[in-house]
């Protein structure tokens, strides 16, 4: 009954919850239009590039060591309104945001590519602590609504795997640290599930921000290390860079 009653509410008008129009769904066509433009982006970190500028961006370019996340696909900035948005998904327990962030996400091309070419599709897991504080984990989320959405358009979307991922310790929040200390702070952080069965696998990893990438290369890294051939990432917003 739940499940039924959560589908249909899908389908209801309401409000845009952005500008207030009704009746609209939460993310009305007027404001995705003018906040979540398709723009050219870094493949290797999803940083926004000029409009005459294609590949990897200049940091990726000069990079001292081979990054562990081969493509990374980024729907949207992390600036208004997405700022709030994400908030109300990861911190005011409405994690029905997933489904009108996994529709933005599923709209830029090489989303569909990504989940084309991967195995299995694989969240940025929580600490136990968060994840029993906060009730879900977010990144799952978009992964079940990433699937949900693909299956429904027609395609046969990659599995996901809730746990083939684990966060271990209890390093500070990522977002507090400058960039040398979030890679210090999450060394050894995250490990491979013993009974994943990654070997040679093609993993796409989903998580709902990125920020100087530092969690996704950590992450990328441990699934390399347990087997996985090949690491992309995909996530919602991406913190423009400085």
């Amino acid at each position: 009954m739940f499940k039924a009653l959560t589908q249909l509410s899908r389908h209801l008008s309401g409000t845009c919850q952005v500008c207030g129009r009704w009746p609209a769904q939460p993310l009305c066509p007027v404001c995705t239009q003018r906040f979540a433009p398709l723009q050219p982006r870094c493949t290797g970190c999803a940083a926004r590039l000029d409009h005459d500028h294609h590949g990897l961006c200049g940091t990726c370019q000069t990079r001292a060591t081979p990054s562990a996340v081969q493509h990374c696909v980024a729907a949207v900035d992390y600036e208004y309104p997405w700022d709030s948005v994400i908030a109300r998904f990861k911190f005011r327990g409405e994690p029905g945001w997933s489904g009108p962030m996994a529709e933005l996400m599923l709209g830029v091309p090489q989303t569909v590519a990504l989940m084309e070419q991967c195995h299995v599709m694989v969240p940025v897991p929580l600490t136990p602590a968060r994840l029993a504080s906060r009730g879900y984990n977010q990144a799952w989320e978009l992964v079940k609504d990433l699937r949900r959405q693909s299956a429904a358009a027609g395609s046969v979307p990659p599995p996901g795997l809730a746990d083939a991922l684990l966060r271990i310790g209890d390093a500070p929040d990522q977002h507090s640290l400058p960039r040398e200390q979030r890679m210090r702070n999450l060394q050894g952080v995250f490990i491979v599930h013993p009974a994943a069965r990654l070997s040679q696998s093609r993993v796409l990893l989903v998580d709902d921000v990125t920020t100087t990438g530092s969690t996704l290369q950590a992450a990328a890294q441990a699934l390399l290390q347990g087997g996985a051939a090949v690491v992309t990432a995909l996530v919602f917003a991406r913190t423009p860079p400085h």
